[in-house]
């Protein structure tokens, strides 16, 4: 597992990857334009352009993860043997978000069918965030706020805390004490049981009929 972004402030980065733009020839315009929108959202925000190199932007997506809660990719998420942002995404994260990377492309779908054609990943590593968004302005900026509606919670969530097993503990503690198990019942934690007693519920005696 991945290590967890550091404690602190809301911070990000907005991770650009563009050939012409790490040689200097051509303005990172998308990634102005999603440092803008983030720093109007609360957060301290850093910029960083690599090529579309898959081992680049993946050490940088690594190193950004151990400091920031949220990164933000512009570039690399079409159809060409150069954009690799998707694939390097994808080799770092602990796991993918598949509903807002969906959410994004429903979003853009609204403006143009040409949004299907993107294969932008939303993913988790450790405790970090990291949304990918096309290289053109708009679109960075149209996907950026497709999300913005849940973004605060989904970093809150995986802020944490994350105490799933000494909430269970508690519960079965005090569930325990106040009704003794059935024998015959599930354990704490199965899909129903725990929602209400503690084992099966004991069917009523029915009183036989006496002469």
């Amino acid at each position: 597992m991945s290590s967890a972004a550091a404690p602190g402030p809301r911070t990000a980065l907005v991770l650009t990857a563009s050939d012409r733009s790490a040689a200097g020839t051509r303005d990172d315009t998308s990634g102005a334009i999603l440092a803008d929108r983030l720093t109007a959202l609360g957060f301290d925000v850093e910029r960083a352009v690599v090529a579309d190199e898959q081992a680049e932007i993946e050490e940088a997506l690594r190193a950004a993860s151990d400091v920031h809660r949220l990164i933000v990719t512009t570039g690399g998420t079409g159809l060409t043997p150069r954009d690799v942002t998707p694939q390097a995404t994808s080799a770092i994260v602990d796991y993918e978000v598949p509903g807002l990377a969906e959410a994004i492309r429903a979003d853009g779908r609204m403006r143009t069918p040409f949004a299907d054609l993107s294969r932008a990943v939303v993913g988790v590593r450790g405790r970090t965030l990291i949304v990918n968004t096309p290289g053109s302005p708009k679109a960075a900026a149209e996907s950026l706020e497709a999300i913005v509606a849940v973004l605060d919670h989904a970093l809150e969530t995986l802020a944490g805390p994350h105490d799933h097993d000494g909430r269970e503990a508690r519960e079965a503690a005090t569930i325990g004490a106040a009704a003794p198990r059935d024998p015959d019942g599930d354990a704490p934690g199965d899909s129903t049981e725990d929602q209400h007693a503690f084992g099966r519920p004991v069917p009523p005696i029915l009183e036989e009929d006496v002469d």
